[in-house]
């Protein structure tokens, strides 16, 4: 029934294992990838015809995390999965970023992967497991892919690279302070396609290692695809690329002054209206027949793209007239908005971004249902791109792929240097907002997000900078590295080489490549090229703010307690009717951990002071040998009741009340007078003893004859 082919290796001490054949027989091809109880069906399929009338190659990537892998129901009301979680978003394009540049140019067919995560034994992450399925799958289907890709991922703790570190090990790096790096990358047996981190202010020669190894590492993964595949793997597809040449020709013969003249323009605005003027008048030449308009647009880019590329490699000048390893011009502000916690204005010549600072309690940490358990995040980094911010109209909606992953990389690239939650127990929100955009939108992000965090009073370990490089890479092997690239620059060159780091070293690091990979030489030169533009730029922002600034007075303060852990039901109260009255009482915002740290929050301090005193009433136990401000509730023959410790009284005996005698308490007391009071001790039965005559009524210091 089932012609079900298995090959496995023993990967990093794990097993990990292909298999085809058995599920998904339609999928032109599905491959399932197993680490240890880890399981992934990556499912391939592709149209045999391509697309009419596109430029540009029709992927798309679905990545998909079943609950049921983890033996969990899913949170919510539906309980079922709905819309893509922000990993499953981040996911689905890591696996698409390696894969992309791989199929033949000129390939024009629609092509879907879809990757489902089966079984998960909170141990390995999927999205691993996911690109080895995906790359195998694309291998065995006969798609006009030139892969196969391997992946690793890579952990680098007490000065040695680990690969495929636990889940537990990398869930939070903050927790964690021996691991200090967690990387993805992937590659094909001759280079890196892709590089994707977090760390912890790592060198570039600790980076570029890491990079290294990880390449080495996933080896072993390359070799069991392509056994896999020479063992099933269906007869390539047909495809040829169209011949475009005439067309090639066509457009270089007619269009090629007018491109180069509005190349040469330094203005973004006035530049894309001199192209669009010389694609229409390129246009205008070329007959009306479809065999004459095929591969025109393709043309055109590869036009263009030959124009920037040779301006660079011959005369070393680029399209706003900067060197290779120049910034543009910077301009920063900060408190920038005046009820806002903390905001920053980040210009990088023709890119802009408005980045703002919320802080909030514990109630505003984002609960993440996550299949390895539900965790609490205390930061958050959104981005937001308007099409405004390009010059264009457009449509408005929910965010997409894109501002889901240049926000996840400028958190990663902030994570580093933020305080634990102990020394800044707020929830830490920030959003920026993309104004301008011409090339690195993400890397202004960081800039901003950094300059903000700072003017909302976040005592940062050090201030964050990023830079995006870019790449043109000749066939004879000769290369340039950019730094700080346009728009331009990167749709029309080979690679987008993200850094963000401080002074001290590197924190986030993002790798997309669109020729068939770089070279240890090229990244090395990148590396060390982008840490000259990171440190300039840190030099640009520290002339605005280098460090935190004073504390917003529109953010809310903070007091932490602890409490006893048998305490923290007689706070709460039964239904949560004292918390409740606590919190109405005071105007304070007041979070109970299960541990009893209590963190009281408002914008007044008197009302932080308020819930302090109820709660400390209700859980604090009185001192011996301490003074408190009491009142009298009930007079006896033998002495006086004082309420003097939230609802807690003490009897002050008839001895107790004066250095002279006194023959009856009311000769010297009434009901609701207040009065000073020593705890002197507990009698044998635990009942509270007080005493009036060891404190000086007026000053409330205790006596010299006490």
């Amino acid at each position: 029934m089932f012609n079900c082919v298995t090959k496995e290796i023993e990967w990093g001490g794990r097993k990990l294992r292909l298999e085809t054949g058995k599920v998904a027989r339609q999928a032109d091809g599905c491959v399932v990838a197993t680490l240890d109880e880890t399981c992934v069906m990556a499912a391939v399929t592709f149209e045999q015809t391509p697309r009419p009338d596109i430029d540009f190659f029709p992927l798309t990537v679905h990545y998909q995390e079943r609950y049921y892998s983890s033996g969990k129901i899913p949170g919510g009301f539906f309980k079922r999965e709905a819309r893509p979680t922000e990993k499953e978003t981040l996911t689905a394009r890591l696996i698409d970023r390696p894969i992309r540049p791989l199929f033949a140019e000129g390939f024009r067919n629609e092509v879907n992967v879809i990757c489902t995560v089966l079984s998960h034994d909170l141990e390995h992450d999927p999205d691993i497991v996911a690109m080895i399925a995906a790359s195998a799958a694309l291998t065995v289907s006969g798609v006009p892919f030139l892969g196969p890709i391997g992946v690793a991922r890579v952990g680098y703790s007490n000065g040695e690279y680990s690969l495929n570190p636990s889940v537990p090990d990398m869930q939070d790096l903050r927790t964690n302070p021996e691991q200090r790096l967690d990387l993805v990358v992937a590659g094909t047996k001759q280079a890196v396609m892709m590089v994707e981190s977090e760390a912890y202010e790592l060198t570039e020669s600790e980076m570029l290692g890491a990079v290294q190894f990880g390449h080495q590492q996933m080896q072993p993964v390359i070799d069991l695809i392509i056994d896999l595949a020479e063992t099933v793997a269906k007869e390539p597809f047909e495809f040829e690329a169209p011949d475009n040449s005439g067309v090639a020709e066509e457009v270089r013969k007619n269009g090629e002054g007018a491109m180069q003249e509005a190349f040469s323009i330094s203005d973004k605005q006035e530049r894309q209206q001199a192209v669009a003027k010389a694609r229409q008048e390129i246009k205008a030449t070329v007959g009306e027949s479809e065999a004459e308009r095929s591969g025109l647009s393709a043309a055109i880019k590869k036009l263009e793209s030959e124009i920037l590329r040779n301006n660079i490699m011959q005369s070393g000048n680029r399209i706003d007239g900067r060197s290779l390893d120049q910034v543009r011009n910077i301009g920063c502000e900060v408190g920038f908005l005046p009820r806002t916690h903390g905001s920053a204005l980040f210009t990088r010549g023709e890119t802009q971004a408005m980045v703002v600072t919320t802080l909030g309690t514990g109630e505003d940490e984002q609960i993440v249902d996550a299949l390895h358990g539900n965790f609490r995040s205390n930061f958050l980094l959104h981005y937001n791109f308007p099409p405004y911010s390009v010059g264009e109209t457009g449509r408005m909606g929910p965010p997409g792929r894109r501002e889901i992953g240049h926000g996840k990389l400028a958190w990663r690239a902030l994570q580093a240097v933020l305080p634990n939650q102990a020394e800044f127990p707020y929830t830490i929100r920030v959003v920026s907002e993309i104004t301008e955009s011409n090339g690195s939108s993400s890397m202004a992000t960081v800039c901003g997000s950094s300059l903000s965090l700072m003017d909302a009073g976040v005592p940062l370990r050090a201030p964050v900078a990023g830079v995006a490089m870019g790449l043109i890479l000749e066939n004879d092997g000769q290369f340039a590295v950019l730094t700080d690239i346009l728009g331009d620059e990167d749709h029309l060159g080979d690679m987008d080489f993200k850094v963000a780091g401080t002074e001290s070293g590197i924190t986030s690091l993002q790798m997309d490549i669109k020729v068939a990979g770089i070279t240890p030489e090229i990244m090395e030169k990148a590396l060390a090229q982008a840490r000259e533009g990171r440190l300039h730029i840190l030099g640009e922002m520290s002339k605005s703010l280098s460090e935190a600034g004073e504390f917003s007075a529109h953010a809310p303060r903070i007091r932490s307690i602890t409490i006893a852990v048998d305490k923290i039901r007689e706070v709460i109260g039964s239904g949560g009717k004292v918390i409740r009255e606590i919190v109405e009482t005071s105007g304070a915002k007041v979070d109970v951990s299960d541990d009893g740290t209590i963190k009281i929050a408002s914008s007044d301090d008197s009302s932080i002071e308020k819930a302090y005193r109820m709660i400390m009433d209700i859980a604090a136990e009185p001192e011996v040998g301490a003074i408190y401000t009491g009142k009298v509730v009930k007079l006896m023959d033998f002495g006086a009741f004082v309420n003097f410790f939230g609802k807690r009284d003490g009897l002050v005996h008839v001895s107790q009340i004066k250095n002279t005698r006194v023959q009856h308490p009311s000769d010297v007391l009434k009901e609701g007078q207040e009065v000073k009071v020593k705890l002197v001790g507990f009698d044998d039965r635990g009942k509270v003893r007080l005493s009036m005559k060891s404190v000086d009524q007026e000053t409330g210091k205790e006596t010299a004859n006490a």
